[in-house]
């Protein structure tokens, strides 16, 4: 079938609106009608270079929407379902998989290579036969996907779907990163930096946890304000600021964690991140840095000695197929606010000034909404 994508075709430039052919499912995949796409920063690192990729991509990885076909073999959906996209796919059978470890499924080692699980050849064609790769595998920023059913999480039809995309990244790797990963627990403290579509769940989860401070670290107001209404008890524009106020708020244990989730990962975050950790505690990094960046600054002799910990994060250490009902059911007991996330809405053609709005931090989260106009 004939639909529209935004297409990156090379580093540095823009997204470009094209007309693609998109394949029907084969054994294994579903297509799914999208009804949004949220604006990741992940899919901004393509556009710089900083994640490897093959040219062209359609971006977007961040989605929900309902199925409308099924290839060969399917047996986990059907025509009319309600589904949201992972971008981690859980095959479920691997190694990591089986020992319960679906976020890091051996799957994944494919997702940058744009060829899809099933065949190993490109779902997404341009008007010359060239064969499009998808972010992820899957490739939100297009109103139809055809995807892998290992990339997809089913949900119940009550859960609103615009809102449901944000689970497919965003939320799930936020609140891993503070309650599953991280580990909070009740009386902890908690210091989050960056305040973006992944940290503000990060602030979620570590009060639902029961974090007795949730401290948010952001340059941008209108983020520590969004940080305090979702549950942050104190907001500081840098990592310097906030330290010495830690160290009084806990009498001087400092933080039990600390989640780097800033939109550009740097090495040299990690030596300040570190010192408002606690003896024992761990320092969480969630957001990516350059795939080339190797240069990183942080104070060995305390390491050692206070026993700290340097932790990587994918999907919020948990697997999807767990995660996404977890936080549903904590979304219906209210512990989950989704609504508010949503803080800018763009039709596909805006995707430019949507990247820009989220560059200049006008946003949490920016999300593509779909409608007749585009099916």
């Amino acid at each position: 079938m004939k639909t529209k994508a935004a297409v990156l075709r090379g580093v540095n430039e823009e997204w470009k609106i094209e007309e693609v052919e998109l394949g029907d499912p084969v054994a294994g995949e579903v297509q799914v009608k999208l009804v949004s796409s949220g604006l990741c920063h992940s899919d901004h690192h393509l556009r710089t270079g900083q994640s490897p990729a093959p040219l062209p991509i359609v971006g977007g990885h961040e989605g929900a929407g309902i199925v409308t076909k099924v290839g060969p073999g399917v047996t986990r959906f059907a025509e009319g379902d309600h589904v949201v996209t992972a971008f981690i796919p859980a095959c479920g059978v691997c190694g990591p998989c089986s020992r319960g470890q679906q976020n890091i499924c051996d799957e994944g080692a494919g997702l940058l290579t744009g060829l899809s699980i099933a065949d190993k050849t490109h779902r997404i064609t341009g008007a010359d036969g060239t064969g499009y790769a998808q972010m992820c595998l899957l490739g939100t920023f297009s109103p139809y996907i055809t995807v892998h059913e290992a990339s997809l999480v089913k949900i119940e039809d009550d859960i609103p779907l615009k809102e449901a995309a944000l689970l497919g990244c965003g939320v799930a790797t936020g609140w891993g990163s503070a309650t599953e990963i991280g580990g909070t627990k009740v009386g902890d403290t908690v210091v989050v930096v960056g305040i973006g579509g992944v940290g503000i769940n990060s602030i979620q989860g570590a009060k639902a946890a029961g974090a007795r401070y949730v401290v948010a670290v952001d340059p941008v107001k209108f983020k520590r304000d969004m940080a305090e209404k979702l549950g942050a008890t104190h907001t500081f524009e840098s990592m310097e600021e906030a330290a010495p106020v830690v160290g009084e708020i806990t009498w001087g244990t400092m933080a039990n964690t600390v989640v780097l989730t800033v939109g550009e990962m740097k090495g040299e975050y990690l030596a300040p991140a570190l010192a408002m950790t606690g003896k024992g505690g761990q320092v969480v990094v969630v957001g990516m840095g350059d795939f080339q960046a190797m240069d990183v600054s942080m104070n060995l002799f305390e390491l050692t000695l206070l026993q700290k910990r340097v932790q990587g994060a994918i999907f919020g250490g948990a697997g999807p197929r767990t995660q996404v009902p977890k936080l549903l059911n904590e979304y219906r007991a209210g512990q989950l606010n989704l609504a508010d996330l949503v803080t800018q809405t763009y039709k596909l053609e805006e995707i430019n000034k949507a990247y820009d709005d989220m560059l200049e931090g006008n946003n949490v989260r920016g999300m593509i909404v779909y409608d007749d106009a585009d099916w």
